[in-house]
């Protein structure tokens, strides 16, 4: 059983790595923003880099939250893996 979570654990957090990176790309290539792959990753990875966002100091035209959302996930699942590590 706690290998099945280890691994949903890893699967999330690479879904969630791979929404950030998706979210930069759009960024960077200014995609249609009606579309509704557009609009869903902006949906699902706003309420994570707004509060990101807020916190940084500005930086001009440069968006480092999505940097910071990706050094904290890969930290947050480090511990949680390790925690459940610990558990089993």
């Amino acid at each position: 059983m706690s290998g099945l979570l280890i691994e949903l654990v890893r699967f999330s957090f690479l879904i969630f790595n791979l929404l950030i990176l998706a979210r930069v790309l759009i960024s960077w290539l200014n995609p249609d923003p009606s579309s509704a792959i557009v609009r869903t990753i902006y949906q699902l990875t706003e309420p994570i880099l707004a509060p990101i966002r807020r916190l940084l100091p500005s930086t001009g035209m440069f968006d480092l939250s999505p940097m910071v959302a990706l050094i904290g996930a890969i930290v947050l699942e480090a511990l949680i893996l390790q925690l459940l590590a610990a558990l089993s």
